[in-house]
């Protein structure tokens, strides 16, 4: 029902509220703000600047470790590194678009009956497991709290701003659950974890309001993928299953084409970055608190692209067979490691980014 309210909202006419759902967030509406500056190593905060004694931000910088330093605001008691205003209500209340969390999987060969070859997912493996959770399920759902292999990991998706990634859901160093928050961020899912109730713009990886304002999440390497070229590939994987305990229109999207931008997508965001249309698809990365698009269609085009951006010398690379670009860090010695980027619209990584560079 929650997504189904949205979709008779936006076919009404009306344009969805630039106000709180509190749905369970006590998110003040004015106060007295006062700012404060946290320390940021490897994505955790370790404390605020007063507080971080000098002489470990020196043992830091002789290390080579990267940290940053980032002002917050705090109002009413309640941290956040956004102006609240900038979270608007979706329609839905908090859990309204239910997350999956007993996912249940089912064979290939069962998956056949009702996915088409041309549909597209995600594509995670960890270990010997290869599991593919296709965009018809995960419309509805946006969220998949699954453990592969013993260990939690988070499947997200964006409808609006075509951003599938998946994430390693550690929070105060547990891996717990994480559900839709009801709200949107320049147009992309807010996500709240369900140890602290902080809420995560899923295309920033990073808390933004509440307890853990500023730590943000590791990504895990995944495809947005179409589901016969994974099939060709894992040929016994497992098929994310329409038995999610929800009722919903499997195999129909509320918001039309995946692979399409939507109205309502735009106007949340009002985009003026035009270096690429807001429909193209591209990877991003923040390295040392600098970000970076790459048009995965230069990508495709070139078949291997080199660079350089922030001293990391990257390579990515088209996979025919699985017709998905896919990104490595490559050290001095030569050898490669896999960078796990944000792949979204190019609309969405640009309103989050505004000062990205661009490699097109």
């Amino acid at each position: 029902m929650g997504v189904a309210v949205l979709v008779i909202l936006v076919g009404a006419g009306f344009i969805v509220q630039r106000s709180f759902f509190r749905g369970g967030f006590d998110l003040p509406e004015g106060g007295e703000t006062v700012k404060e500056t946290i320390v940021i190593r490897d994505g955790e905060v370790i404390g605020i600047e007063d507080g971080v004694q000098t002489e470990n931000i020196d043992q830091m910088k002789k290390d080579g470790q990267f940290f940053e330093t980032k002002e917050i605001m705090i109002t009413d008691g309640v941290k956040h590194s956004i102006p609240l205003e900038e979270l608007l209500g979706g329609g839905p209340p908090k859990d309204g678009i239910p997350s999956i969390d007993n996912p249940k999987f089912i064979t290939t060969g069962e998956a056949d009956k009702w996915l088409s070859d041309d549909e597209p997912g995600i594509a995670f493996s960890l270990g010997n497991t290869n599991r593919f959770y296709p965009y018809q399920i995960m419309v509805w759902h946006e969220i998949v709290n699954d453990t592969v292999e013993g260990r939690r990991v988070l499947i997200t998706y964006c409808p609006l701003c075509l951003t599938g990634f998946v994430f390693d859901p550690v929070v105060k160093g547990e891996r717990v659950e994480f559900g839709t928050s009801g709200k949107l961020w320049k147009s992309n899912l807010v996500m709240y974890d369900r140890k602290t109730d902080s809420l995560w713009p899923q295309v920033l990886g990073e808390a933004v309001v509440g307890e853990m304002t500023g730590t943000k999440l590791k990504t895990l390497s995944s495809d947005q993928v179409l589901y016969s070229n994974w099939k060709k590939l894992f040929p016994n994987g497992e098929v994310l299953s329409r038995e999610t305990g929800a009722n919903r229109f499997y195999g129909s999207s509320p918001y039309g084409d995946y692979f399409s931008v939507t109205n309502l997508s735009l106007s949340l965001v009002n985009p003026t970055d035009t270096r690429l249309p807001n429909d193209a698809f591209v990877f991003g990365i923040v390295i040392k608190g600098k970000a970076k698009a790459y048009s995965t269609e230069a990508v495709k085009a070139k078949g291997e692209v080199k660079d350089s951006f922030q001293d990391t010398s990257i390579v990515l690379r088209y996979d025919k067979e699985l017709d998905v670009v896919r990104m490595f860090k490559v050290s001095p010695d030569g050898s490669e490691e896999r960078i796990n980027p944000f792949s979204s619209f190019w609309f969405s990584w640009a309103a989050a980014h505004p000062d990205t560079e661009l490699y097109k």
